[in-house]
């Protein structure tokens, strides 16, 4: 299974060249010789995995046509899966076991993928490192001496490390697109609505939008067309049906007008993350598209705006953690005390901040100053996506402003917040997005990924993909493995 991607995994599967169980197996096995130096996961669900394994086999026997069928599947920890922990590497959640199973996860169940295991995170999908987790450490694949990016670091960390083959993750600011970005995969968020969010534990919730991790475009696109579609369980999934993928994927990108934001200049990043954008716009214009200026006037707010809005939805979806319904619980003796004892033992650095945050701009006398002039912003931001997309079919920018970081490099909240900066803008307009790899820069001995956006409007994920892919095809980056893996499976194989 090593290196193989998962439409070769399910092709073989579904052919009985392989059986889904000799995939789990080999996967676990690997899991538990390299998960030690790479940390993406949080609990190793062997038994289900080999149970789940042994049933795709059953199915296939019988003449189901899986499209995922036997194929690895690391499933970040704020997504529930029925009999396991989904703690949101969290104290307070640290022993919860989940009484059923996320939409997201129970369509890429039965379309046939394995779970391997519930992945790290920050905790409650807060952070842009992964070094938030009140429950591990995640390492980049690239340079187990940096992080992974967050809060998606262990599902992305997994699929770089070949320890699972696809990932899901939530992404409500960035948290799928950037640690793709540092860890060399492809992350894609649909656009909101797209993919239920049922089963997924709420951080910000007219922003997070599950989507998934992959070692290819194509293998992106065939998870993103098993999880989503319309859910009766959530009242944000969109009442609208997908749209076909490809028949066949474009081979170039002529006819295809690509926007560059005047307000992302290159000239601000490093002079090597610098070159590599510059080449990777060369790239996209040698395929044939066209490049064309754009401009979003308020996406510099973005930052400010996000960080009004997406912590005062955080103060109130985790007032339900208070000790009495769902885990942890600090004995004290009265309610109030109990309440404190309780969030203060189980609640870490970030998340209390952001709680603060959200309940100040959502108190009386400061909900209009904060909250309602910060949802405006977001209404002007996607107003001038929808002018830009008037003139281009797809906008191209960096995933992030820097290459993977060492740990502890970033230990102010401000400098932390500002990982986001070019993720945000797609996110509070709801527009579907990706990352994937660009090239990369040397740092400090290491070859660190860099991962290209791109964007379309919304609904048109099929458009997106399409571009992605055709980049894809023409660059090879994608293909290039890690120095740190090598070295790591040698010390497996020894």
């Amino acid at each position: 299974m090593l290196g193989q991607t998962a439409a070769s995994i399910a092709a073989a599967v579904r052919s009985r060249k392989r059986s889904a169980v000799e995939v789990a197996s080999e996967t676990l096995t690997r899991a538990h010789q390299l998960d030690g130096k790479v940390g993406a996961y949080l609990t190793i669900t062997d038994e289900l995995a080999l149970a789940q394994a042994r049933h795709v086999d059953e199915r296939i026997a019988s003449g189901e046509i899986l499209p995922l069928a036997g194929v690895p599947l690391a499933v970040k920890d704020n997504m529930c899966l029925a009999g396991t922990r989904t703690t949101c590497g969290s104290r307070i959640l640290e022993q919860w076991t989940a009484p059923y199973t996320a939409t997201a996860v129970q369509r890429a169940l039965d379309a046939g993928a394995v779970a391997v295991g519930k992945t790290n995170c920050d905790e409650f999908a807060m952070g842009s490192s992964c070094e938030n987790s009140a429950l591990g450490v995640t390492r980049n694949p690239w340079d187990l001496a940096r992080v992974p990016g967050g809060s998606s670091g262990g599902s992305v960390a997994a699929v770089a490390a070949d320890i699972a083959t696809l990932g899901l993750g939530s992404d409500t600011g960035g948290s799928i697109r950037e640690p793709a970005a540092f860890c060399g995969v492809v992350g894609f968020k649909p656009t909101y609505g797209r993919v239920s969010r049922y089963g997924l534990v709420a951080f910000a919730s007219s922003l997070d939008q599950i989507g998934p991790i992959a070692k290819t475009v194509n293998d992106a696109s065939l998870l993103y067309a098993a999880i989503g579609g319309k859910d009766p369980l959530d009242a944000t999934s969109v009442e609208r049906p997908l749209e076909a993928l490809p028949s066949r994927w474009r081979e170039d990108l002529h006819g295809i007008r690509v926007g560059i934001v005047r307000e992302f200049p290159l000239d601000v990043l490093e002079p090597e993350l610098r070159t590599v954008y510059e080449a990777a716009y060369a790239d996209l214009e040698r395929l044939g598209a066209e490049l064309v200026d754009v401009s979003l006037p308020t996406a510099d707010y973005g930052v400010a705006t996000y960080y009004l809005i997406a912590p005062a939805e955080c103060s109130s979806n985790l007032a339900r953690f208070d000790g009495v319904r769902y885990g942890l619980r600090v004995d004290e003796p009265n309610v109030g005390s109990m309440y404190e004892a309780t969030r203060a033992a189980g609640f870490g650095p970030e998340v209390k901040r952001r709680i603060l945050i959200g309940t100040h701009a959502l108190s009386s006398g400061y909900y209009d100053a904060y909250y309602v002039r910060a949802q405006k912003a977001r209404t002007l931001i996607a107003r001038d996506f929808a002018r830009a997309f008037e003139s281009c079919d797809v906008i191209a920018c960096p995933a992030a402003s820097c290459v993977a970081f060492r740990f502890n490099a970033k230990s102010d909240p401000y400098s932390m917040y500002l990982m986001d900066y070019y993720t945000i803008p797609m996110s509070l307009a709801g527009l579907p997005s990706l990352s994937l790899p660009c090239g990369y820069v040397a740092s400090d001995g290491a070859a660190l990924p860099v991962g290209l956006e791109l964007t379309t409007p919304l609904f048109t994920e099929t458009r997106l993909l399409d571009v992605a892919r055709a980049y894809e095809r023409a660059t090879f980056h994608a293909e290039r493995r890690s120095p740190a893996l090598t070295a790591s499976e040698a010390a497996v194989s020894a």
